[in-house]
């Protein structure tokens, strides 16, 4: 049956019923952070110390002892509980600040050298093995102070854990303002905590499905701004964006491969029905990669860029399924649990994180798509839309808590519970961007 486009957005609508909480609840723009685990490191941030002719630019030790907090893996000491002072490293106490607790213990001093222009050093110690185990230094300016602190929380991170810190990443998320009949949907890209919110899109038409390319500079979503679904890739530095996908039905679920040069779509071509499609960006031809009477949608490429993850009902319920990059026979992954839909591909390469039916309960877990064992992380009831970190530590998602929306934040591991920290906004559809 021709797929009309006044009913193209209930189709749309159909495709992503397999998260089926996006359209059930609207979430609130958090400032992510896990909560912390049992065995979480004892770290002490000292305000960092200014030298300048002006009064001090911005305290690092807030954004950076922030930062560590929000892995989960940090458990920061309170400033008043910081009674002892900091000596030049060289005569550096370890005793005193190992009987306060602090396990690590970071410092730093910057310095002014011109108007708006400081030189930063940071100092850290590890008071357990009593040695200093970095000594950083960078040039900032009053246009990066917060980068900068993000890239120092990133340099820590890295060296007391062996894994590269996301505290430099960006989310990019769908916020909606106004009132019923008055919607404005804008798409924003920020910090991961938050801040240094852009706007990126806005339409009165719906905007969805948000996602990254693999450099972080282009985004790729879905709009009916021309009462058609239609898929936009835009250039975050420029601006600019262009049409990839305007066909006759559902043009939706953008996904980008590994190396850039393709989308996978889900596209009804005007029967009604949804099937997964790879779109190569240069020529803008598609091919067919699956090719069922179900509804197969929602893809999300593995990380060697060879396969495909998707969404299908084939089997009566939304699981889980794998496919070659150039279509054939597709291989179920997902097994435990009537319903299982929204995969996104760690970046271990083994696991997914999917969002998973328990008991009528929506909420996020991990399936190992090579033994089909699943690991739930969240214990809501319309968890939905998970992302995972580049460095495949956390997952952000959209819920609801205490009648009201958020998003949230837990460990991919399971080792923390979910924490939820609202602010102004009414966003949904969180995508986590990689390393810049």
């Amino acid at each position: 049956m021709k797929t009309t486009k006044s009913n193209v957005f209930k189709i749309v609508l159909l495709s992503f019923a397999f998260s089926l909480v996006s359209s059930l609840s609207a979430a609130k723009l958090i400032i992510p952070v896990s909560g912390s685990v049992d065995d979480a490191t004892p770290v002490a941030v000292l305000p960092f110390e200014y030298v300048g002719t002006s009064s001090a630019p911005y305290d690092f030790s807030e954004v950076i002892e922030a930062d560590l907090q929000s892995s989960g893996e940090f458990d920061p000491m309170s400033r008043a509980d910081m009674v002892v002072k900091p000596n030049d490293g060289a005569i550096f106490n370890y005793g005193d600040w190992r009987l306060l607790g602090a396990d690590v213990v970071i410092t730093g001093k910057y310095f002014e050298t011109s108007s708006g222009q400081y030189n930063l050093v940071m100092d850290v110690f590890d008071t357990v093995r009593t040695k200093k185990i970095i000594t950083y230094s960078l040039p900032v300016n009053s246009q990066n102070l917060r980068a900068s602190a993000h890239h120092l929380s990133d340099v820590i991170y890295e060296k007391l854990t062996g894994i590269k810190g996301i505290f430099s990443t960006r989310v990019v998320y769908i916020n909606v303002v106004g009132g019923f009949n008055n919607k404005t949907y804008e798409l924003i890209v920020s910090d991961v905590d938050g801040e240094n919110q852009a706007v990126v899109a806005r339409s009165r038409a719906p905007l969805m499905s948000p996602a990254w390319s693999p450099d972080g500079r282009q985004l790729a979503y879905v709009s009916f701004e021309s009462d058609n679904s239609e898929i936009f890739v835009q250039d975050l530095s420029t601006g600019s964006r262009r049409s990839v996908s305007n066909k006759d039905g559902v043009n939706s679920s953008p996904a980008f491969s590994p190396d850039g040069k393709s989308l996978a779509v889900t596209l009804s071509r005007g029967t009604g029905n949804l099937d997964v499609y790879v779109m190569d960006l240069a020529s803008g031809r598609v091919k067919r990669i699956t090719d069922s009477r179900a509804i197969d949608t929602e893809a999300n490429w593995s990380e060697d860029g060879q396969s495909i993850f998707f969404t299908s009902d084939r089997a009566g319920q939304p699981q889980i399924y794998k496919v070659s990059k150039n279509g054939g026979t597709a291989k179920r992954v997902s097994f435990v649990g009537k319903y299982n839909a929204r995969p996104r591909v760690s970046v271990d390469g083994k696991n997914l994180a999917v969002v998973h039916v328990d008991e009528g309960a929506y909420q996020i877990a991990m399936v190992n798509y090579k033994n089909g064992q699943i690991l739930s992380l969240t214990d809501g009831s319309l968890d939905e839309a998970p992302s995972v970190s580049p460095n495949g530590r956390i997952v952000i998602y959209a819920t609801t808590r205490d009648g009201k929306g958020v998003l949230a934040t837990v460990a991919a591991d399971g080792r923390s519970k979910p924490t939820y920290l609202p602010a102004v906004g009414d966003v949904r559809e969180p995508a986590w961007s990689p390393f810049r």
